[in-house]
C-alpha cells in the first residue's frame, strides 16, 4: 500500500484488533496530530489490557515533550528510547532504529518506511509524502514480533517484554512466499545489501528501484551499471523535490554515470519521494525502511519485507507505473546536460563529498568486544 492516511487507518485497526500485545517501533514519532492519534490508538489497548511496547530512535524522536510520554506510560504503554549517542560498554556514535514496524499478536503485522508524522499522513493542506508500507496476517508476523521483543529486550534499563502471539490465530488460506530481511551492520546483519546485491545480478529483464536519499555503495552502483549495459531495463525514480537539498545535489553527481550506462532516471514532481521499494521481473519486490545508500548498508537498524509472488509483485509494479506516468519527469542524458553547467556540477561533486565526509562522522563507533564473541 502507499502510506498517507490509509496506512495511518490501518495501524488504529490493527492496534484495535491486538488482545495480548502490540509493538510499535518507528525512526520519527512527532507530536502532532497524526503522533496525537496513533498514541491515542496505543492507549486504548493498554486500557484494554494488552502489554504495549513502544520503542523509537532516541536521536529522530527526541523532541517528544516529557508530558507527552508520561501520558503514553500513565495509560500502561511500556516506552523507552533505542540507543543514546554512547552506551555502556560499547560506545556507538551514528547508529540508529531506522525500521518502521507494528506488529499485534504475532499475528497482524506493518512493515514500511512511514515515520509516525504530519509529513506522511494525507492533511487538510498538503498530501503525504510518496512512502509505502506492506500489511501481513499470518506466520510472517510472528518472525516480525520475535524481532520486537528482541529488540526491546537490548535495552540495559528496559523491562524484560514477555508478551507473546495470539494462540486462538491460524494463518490465514491464502499465502505468498515472504522473508523478514534485516539489516543491522554493527551485529553483522546484511541481508538487506545482500538481496540488493543479488537483486541485479539473478533479475532477468526489469529492475524497478524507488528509494530516497539515493548514494548506494559502490559494489551496488557498479552491479545496476552491469545489469543496465547487459540489456536489462533498470529504472531508479527519485525524489524532485528534496527535504534535504545538500542530498539532492549529491545524487544528482551520480546521474551522469547512470544515464551513460543506459540506467533510467525519472524524479518525482507531486511532493517529496521517502519511499523504499525495489522490482524485479514483476515477480519479487522488497518493501521498507532500507535506503539504497552507505547510511542504510553501514550504520542503521533496517527491515524489509521481501515477496516472491508475481500477484503482489506485479501490483506494485503498476502503481509505480502510473506514479512514472503521472507525477515524474524523466531525466535523459540531453537534459541533464542543458540544466547542469559547470557551477551545478561542481556544486554536485561538492556536496557528494560533503555527504561522504559526513557520513564517516555519522557512523563512526568504537567498540570493543570479547575475543571469540
Amino acid at each position: 500500500m502507499r502510506g498517507g492516511a490509509r496506512y495511518f487507518r490501518i495501524i488504529e485497526e490493527i492496534a484495535s484488533k491486538a488482545v495480548y500485545s502490540l509493538h510499535l517501533q518507528t525512526y520519527i514519532f512527532d507530536e502532532d496530530e497524526t503522533g496525537t492519534a496513533v498514541a491515542n490508538a496505543l492507549k486504548a489497548a493498554a486500557r484494554r489490557g494488552v502489554l504495549v511496547y513502544v520503542l523509537l530512535d532516541g536521536y529522530a524522536s527526541q523532541k517528544l515533550s516529557s508530558a507527552f510520554i508520561d501520558d503514553l506510560k500513565a495509560a500502561g504503554v511500556y516506552f523507552r528510547f533505542f540507543e543514546p549517542f554512547f552506551r555502556g560498554s560499547s560506545y556507538y556514535f551514528g547508529r540508529r532504529l531506522h525500521h518502521k514496524v507494528v506488529v499485534a499478536d504475532g499475528y497482524y503485522g506493518l512493515v514500511g518506511g512511514v515515520n509516525i508524522s504530519n509529513r506522511y499522513n494525507d492533511m487538510e493542506d498538503r498530501p503525504a509524502w510518496l512512502d509505502w508500507a506492506m500489511f501481513v496476517e499470518g506466520d510472517v508476523a510472528q518472525r516480525l514480533d520475535k524481532i520486537c521483543v528482541r529488540m526491546w529486550n537490548r535495552g540495559v534499563f528496559a523491562s524484560r517484554c514477555l508478551a507473546g502471539s495470539n494462540p486462538s490465530m491460524v494463518s490465514p488460506p491464502e499465502k505468498c512466499l515472504v522473508r523478514v530481511s534485516r539489516n543491522d551492520w554493527v551485529f553483522r546483519r546484511t541481508e538487506i545489501t545482500n538481496s540488493y546485491r543479488m537483486l541485479f545480478t539473478l533479475a532477468h529483464k526489469e529492475i524497478t528501484i524507488m528509494t530516497s536519499y539515493f548514494w548506494p555503495p559502490q559494489g551496488i552502483l557498479r552491479r545496476m551499471v552491469i545489469a543496465a549495459r547487459s540489456g536489462k531495463r533498470v529504472r531508479v525514480v527519485l525524489t524532485g523535490h528534496a527535504d534535504v537539498p545538500l542530498v539532492k545535489y549529491a545524487e544528482r553527481y551520480l546521474y551522469d554515470r547512470l544515464l551513460r550506462n543506459n540506467v533510467e532516471v525519472y524524479e518525482y514532481q507531486k511532493n517529496v519521494l521517502h519511499g523504499k521499494i525495489a522490482i524485479a521481473d514483476r515477480q519479487w519486490a522488497t518493501v521498507g525502511s532500507y535506503n539504497l545508500n552507505t547510511i542504510s548498508a553501514f550504520a542503521s537498524v533496517e527491515l524489509n519485507l521481501e515477496v516472491q509472488d508475481a500477484a503482489v509483485a506485479g501490483h506494485l509494479c503498476d502503481a509505480v507505473d502510473e506514479i512514472i506516468l503521472a507525477d515524474c519527469k524523466r531525466i535523459t542524458s540531453q537534459s541533464f546536460v542543458a540544466s547542469a553547467g559547470p557551477i551545478s556540477r561542481v556544486l554536485y561533486y561538492l556536496s557528494f563529498r560533503i555527504i561522504q565526509l559526513l557520513f564517516a562522522l555519522f557512523t563512526f563507533y568504537f567498540s570493543q568486544k570479547k575475543k571469540g564473541s
